[in-house]
């Protein structure tokens, strides 16, 4: 039987996570939110029970570390607006985590693969928030606005983006396939 998504649950994950990504974020620390979401990471491996009480650490620790294949998207798109949670075989090809994250993924995946699916759908929504008319009417996801008034995507820094400076580090090769 297929598992199904906690709609709630997802919404209210992230929900925590963008404001708490958004009150990180600042211009005048532009290390501020990298800084934060290392120490969520630090505390998650130092001590996983932390989850069982405080679930959205999980994504602000991940944030930044995963990426989604262009391919994979869709698929993405299809769970969450059908409510069905993919399986462990289906969702280990359509993540790439950064080669930093690969402990924390792991100890994650050792105590909950269900959980590790779930911060992964909330950072895919926090990117690719599904169109307001593909989700369930109970459900209330807000759009957010990706650029800044000066046309800038806000994350471009942070996910490796280009920056205004042109000096692209190709930080590509920083995520691996990860086998289980």
């Amino acid at each position: 039987m297929q598992k199904r998504w906690d709609q709630a649950r997802l919404k209210s994950l992230q929900s925590d996570a963008s404001e708490n990504i958004e009150s990180y974020r600042d211009q005048d620390d532009p290390k501020g939110l990298e800084q934060f979401t290392d120490q969520m990471k630090s505390l998650l491996l130092a001590d996983m029970s932390m989850l069982e009480f405080m679930p959205e650490y999980l994504p602000l620790a991940l944030y930044g570390r995963v990426q989604f294949p262009a391919k994979a998207k869709s698929l993405w798109n299809k769970w969450l607006t059908s409510g069905e949670q993919p399986s462990w075989d289906e969702f280990k090809v359509s993540v790439g985590f950064n080669n930093a994250a690969l402990p924390l993924v792991k100890a994650v995946r050792a105590q909950s693969e269900d959980q590790l699916m779930e911060a992964c759908a909330v950072l895919f929504l926090l990117d690719n928030p599904l169109p307001r008319g593909s989700h369930r009417s109970d459900d209330d996801y807000e759009l957010r606005d990706e650029e800044d008034a000066d046309g800038e995507d806000a994350d471009a820094d942070y996910h490796g983006g280009s920056d205004r400076y042109g000096d692209d580090d190709g930080d590509q090769d920083m995520y691996d396939e990860v086998r289980f």
